[in-house]
């Protein structure tokens, strides 16, 4: 037994990395949950409306704990939309690619606004999920306030020993440790991403050491060793995202789960093409393509609403080349299979004895 799972009432000290874009899914995260470890949803672009019956149906799937994850907005994301002139800008730089899968241009014009966080915050407090975990930044103490008041625990993510910190200070009950090698976006938030790209393995034992709060290690942990090699350097549980991913119950595309298994997944790419936001992928034609735009892309949510279409038709179209393919640097540890055998193997890393921190 370990803190965390003493904690959060589990079996097994693994979390399952919570997805955004559709890549979650209730099969999967119930599954996780199920089988002894946290099982996580991403929720960052679901409608408030969606949120409540999302908790609905993950509790008629699942009586174990389980976590909804939301994004925590950047003081510039409050911004009001760009003017005509800049939009166009931002819409002539993915419309050739729009044009190769023959979408519909005028998606382009009048891109529809991300889903506001404080409806989100507050229609996933008023469903009171068992968990609540945050990525890209720490959210009001109000909102950290209610979530004890409602008895529901809360999980922080931090790619610095400042952020954990940080989180541990805001009152959260656990820390991800998330480190450079994970897939997905890069959760920065005190500095820029840049100078936060901590690999895993140097940044958990330096985590462990600062806070007193469970420490959850994230990042190129795909397989039994990694697990042991994240308890051994004082991680009380891990996050796995890439390998569940790659799991039968995980939302990814037939394409996204080609691209896991294949020798492209030897090298990944931070970009911004995709969403706006660094993020960890799979390297393909649009990656290499958008490259000498990187700094002229919208920023996020915008890039992510722009590009949404394109990345929906290349998934469902068998176009891996203009998919966002999200993958962490231990994807060729992966390997397709259901979520509770993978949880299982996993598990086998965890000493027989291990103990609180």
């Amino acid at each position: 037994m370990t803190a965390f799972t003493e904690l959060f009432g589990l079996e097994h000290p693994v979390v399952q990395g919570p997805f955004g874009g559709g890549l979650s899914s209730v099969a999967l995260a119930s599954a996780v949950s199920e089988a002894g470890g946290l099982g996580s949803y991403g929720a960052h672009i679901l409608t408030p409306e969606g949120i409540g019956g999302l908790v609905e149906e993950l509790r008629r799937a699942t009586g174990r704990p389980f976590a909804v994850n939301l994004w925590v907005p950047h003081p510039d994301e409050a911004a009001g939309p760009p003017d005509a002139d800049r939009l166009a800008r931002y819409a002539d730089l993915v419309r050739p690619w729009y044009e190769e899968l023959g979408l519909d241009p005028a998606l382009l014009e009048d891109p529809p606004p991300a889903p506001a966080f404080d409806a989100q915050i507050e229609a996933l407090l008023a469903a009171a999920p068992p968990v609540i975990s945050f990525v890209m930044g720490i959210p009001r103490p109000e909102v950290l306030a209610e979530a004890r008041r409602l008895g529901i625990a809360t999980i922080g993510t931090a790619t610095t020993v400042e952020e954990a910190e940080a989180v541990e200070a805001a009152g959260m009950d656990a820390v991800v440790a998330s480190g450079s090698d994970a897939g997905g976006h890069r959760g920065s938030f005190l500095r820029p991403v840049n100078e936060s790209l901590v690999g895993t393995f140097s940044l958990v034992p330096q985590v462990a050491r600062a806070v007193s709060v469970p420490v959850i290690a994230a990042g190129g942990i795909a397989d039994a060793r990694g697990v042991a090699a994240a308890l051994t350097l004082g991680a009380d549980a891990v996050q796995v995202g890439t390998g569940f991913l790659a799991t039968e119950e995980s939302g990814a595309s037939e394409v996204h789960r080609a691209a896991l298994a294949g020798p492209e997944a030897r090298s990944t790419v931070l970009t911004r093409a995709f969403s706006g936001r660094l993020a960890r992928a799979v390297p393909n034609r649009f990656t290499r393509g958008m490259l000498p735009y990187e700094d002229r892309v919208a920023p996020y949510p915008l890039q992510y609403t722009l590009t949404r279409p394109l990345r929906e038709a290349a998934a469902g179209g068998g176009r891996s080349g203009l998919a966002n393919l999200w993958a962490g640097q231990a994807a060729p540890l992966t390997r397709r299979r259901p979520a509770a055998e993978y949880l299982a193997e996993l598990a086998t890393g965890v000493p027989r004895r291990a103990t609180l921190r």
